[in-house]
């Protein structure tokens, strides 16, 4: 539910393709961008917000649906999302994916409520992972603490911006980009980066 993290999608499908290419382990960590709130959200934190969609709409090509986006009384929480992520994470890796794929079209494209764990279900269901199986562990203690502790890990890492993708190596992080950067600029940096992991 970051409107950039939307815009960078198609970046990030490729560089995905292309690490996988490389043989390299990825792994989807949920940034918390606005959690916990509880709030309906005021109306011009609401024209705020749609004029960033709009920046990122128009940087980045990605569709939007602004026509009854963010209605009166909507809760700006990405906590349920995140949380979604994680389980998703948690029963297969590779459905996670396809799951924040399927959030992030529901959201800004479809206009749903992807704060509604109905919504969050049908569209884990749609990832390819069992419904009743994923809707456990989305309210288990696990997962939120799972949740959580993903959101610590981001801020213990001081990462202020999204997204951000790191490559590690060793046990050591290096930054690639923290905010939108498009792909003609990111995969001849992933690919040094690729290159000097092959040759370490």
């Amino acid at each position: 539910m970051c409107s950039w993290c939307w815009g960078f999608a198609p970046v990030a499908e490729a560089l995905v393709q292309q690490a996988k290419a490389a043989g390299v382990a990825l792994h989807l960590v949920a940034g918390g961008l606005r959690t916990g709130s509880g709030a309906a959200l005021e109306p011009t934190t609401q024209r705020y917000i749609l004029e960033h969609w709009q920046a990122v709409a128009n940087t980045t090509g990605q569709p939007f649906r602004f026509e009854g986006a963010l209605p009166d009384g909507f809760v700006y929480d990405t906590e349920p999302a995140c949380r979604a992520l994680v389980a998703a994470r948690d029963l297969d890796p590779d459905s996670a994916w396809t799951l924040v794929k399927l959030i992030q079209q529901a959201f800004y494209v479809e206009g749903r409520d992807v704060t509604r764990a109905s919504v969050l279900v049908e569209l884990a269901e749609q990832a390819g992972l069992p419904r009743i199986e994923f809707a456990e562990a989305f309210d288990s203690p696990e997962q939120r603490a799972a949740t959580a502790a993903d959101f610590t890990w981001v801020q213990d890492l001081g990462i202020a911006g999204f997204p951000t993708l790191l490559a590690e190596r060793n046990g050591q992080l290096a930054l690639l980009t923290n905010g939108y950067q498009p792909l003609d600029q990111l995969a001849p940096l992933l690919g040094r980066w690729l290159e000097r992991a092959a040759c370490a």
